[in-house]
């Protein structure tokens, strides 16, 4: 099932933020995005009923499987992507920018190839 761009990386912030706090409530990624707080209110109700969030009785947030596997996925993609543009001469602004807008759209195809010749440039 494909989701969304904003659900994808409202996964990914959640992601990141676990990694980064431990614990974490809908106005850690209020801040983190600087969104308002109904919107992200809104947004995590809807990852809850479509399976891919859940939210403890503290009001913590925590990734289910099916959310960590879209998470991971675009965390990966906007690494790579980053680093490898900015290997690649781009200034890092412009290429954290980049990457946040390649990682939704780019096939698994095209995202393995760019992996693959990554790896395989970084390694010499």
């Amino acid at each position: 099932m494909k989701i969304q761009e904003s659900a994808e990386n409202y996964l990914e912030t959640l992601l990141i933020l676990k990694k980064r706090l431990g614990d974490v409530r809908s106005i850690d990624i209020v801040n983190e995005l600087n969104f308002a707080k109904p919107s992200v209110s809104v947004a995590m109700k809807n990852l809850r009923e479509n399976g891919y969030v859940e939210m403890d009785g503290n009001g913590y947030l925590s990734l289910t499987d099916k959310g960590r596997v879209i998470a991971e996925t675009m965390y990966e993609r906007h690494t790579l992507l980053s680093d490898w543009l900015i290997t690649l001469g781009v200034n890092e602004k412009t290429a954290v920018e980049d990457a946040c807008r390649i990682e939704h759209v780019i096939s698994a195809e095209s995202f393995a190839a760019i992996k693959r010749h990554a790896q395989q440039h970084k390694a010499k």
